[in-house]
């Protein structure tokens, strides 16, 4: 696979499904863009899913973070991109918010879909807001996700099973609530570490469960607290607890 930015990662001894199980179909074919900032996780999708002749799935490039997905994406114009949420430079939403012109391509759009841990309500609404076609958790299967792929590229719109009800209640709702401005202007992995910190995690918790350095936590936290003009995580507690994301 060629990759402008990102080196790849070769798979063990992982075996791709065959094609009665993969989904792919004979004559089946859509390149794909793989953003997750787990190299490792890259590298499984890429085992998985990314034997061309048995799943129709060719992986044209990877990213780690927002500015790499954009210049990939830009770069590879492929037909799906499995975008993560969470992303350092500013989550999944910004790479859309940064592609939107590709996906408004009448003649070739570049649709997305998103491939999370999170299965919060605000992660899904905030990406589907943003253009993606659809939300698949990391639980989802090879064989599914090749299936959720091709249906995408067709234009489906594709979610893991209690998902789509956030997305329904969220567009279909009349007394939808308003847009919280505040909240706007954190990205989606100081959302992350603002819930977290309400919650009452420590630091190091912190840095342990979303997989980053201990400075990176403080430095998140520093953001949020100027972002929201608040003094310390007291007055974050009572922030989000008055939001209810706690």
């Amino acid at each position: 696979m060629s990759d402008p930015t990102e080196a790849n990662g070769t798979a063990g001894s992982a075996e791709a499904a065959g094609p009665e199980e993969s989904g792919g179909g004979p004559g089946r074919h859509v390149r794909v863009v793989l953003v997750d900032d787990h190299r490792m996780f890259r590298t499984g999708v890429q085992a998985e899913i990314g034997q061309t002749e048995q799943t129709g799935v060719e992986v044209v490039g990877e990213a780690a973070d927002v500015d790499q997905a954009v210049t990939v994406i830009t770069a590879t114009r492929p037909e799906v991109v499995l975008l993560d949420v969470h992303l350092p430079g500013g989550g999944g939403v910004e790479v859309l918010r940064r592609c939107a012109p590709l996906m408004g391509d009448t003649e070739q759009p570049v649709r997305f879909l998103a491939l999370s841990v999170s299965d919060a309500a605000e992660d899904v609404i905030g990406v589907i807001r943003g253009g993606a076609r659809g939300y698949v958790t990391k639980t989802i299967t090879g064989t599914d996700l090749v299936n959720s792929v091709f249906r995408v590229q067709e234009g489906d719109a594709v979610f893991s099973p209690r998902l789509a009800g956030f997305v329904l209640d969220a567009f279909a709702s009349t007394d939808a609530p308003p847009v919280d401005e505040d909240m706007d202007r954190l990205t989606q992995r100081e959302r992350e570490v603002l819930r977290l910190i309400a919650r009452g995690y420590a630091y190091k918790e912190i840095a342990k469960q979303l997989y980053i350095s201990v400075k990176t936590v403080e430095s998140h936290v520093s953001a949020v607290l100027r972002k929201l003009q608040l003094s310390n995580r007291h007055e974050l507690t009572r922030w989000a607890t008055a939001r209810r994301l706690v």
